[in-house]
């Protein structure tokens, strides 16, 4: 990664190679789809998509994409991951294996539900 700084989720894509450009385009889509009115943004340096804070953030690392929905989903979908690895709110889905975007998708309307769930306990 040459550049340091990314101010948008497409300069931080385009800064990588176009095999993994592709893969992070279609995370963002996957996850565009599962949360339609969550916002795209830098967040620690990473793409991130905002519904009321931190929905999830992902992020390409040299033998790996990283998906980070928080904790919570990682225990609730440990069945699924058992052949990723994780920690404890990370997965790593590695770049030489298919990406479960099936997953990505599921993981992300569960977190989708827990913001709303919280927005609607504070109302």
């Amino acid at each position: 990664m040459a550049q340091t700084k990314f101010n948008s989720i497409d300069e931080y894509i385009s800064s990588f190679p176009d095999n993994v450009q592709k893969i992070l385009e279609e995370v963002r889509q996957t996850i565009k789809t599962a949360a339609p009115n969550a916002e795209e943004a830098i967040s620690y340096q990473i793409p991130t998509f905002k519904l009321n804070g931190n929905l999830v953030h992902f992020a390409a690392f040299k033998n790996h994409i990283g998906f980070f929905p928080t904790a919570k989903p990682i225990e609730v979908f440990k069945k699924d991951m058992m052949k990723y690895k994780t920690s404890k709110g990370t997965i790593q889905f590695p770049l030489d294996k298919k990406i479960p975007f099936g997953l990505i998708n599921e993981i992300t309307k569960f977190r989708l539900q827990e913001v709303l769930e919280k927005q609607n306990q504070k109302k």
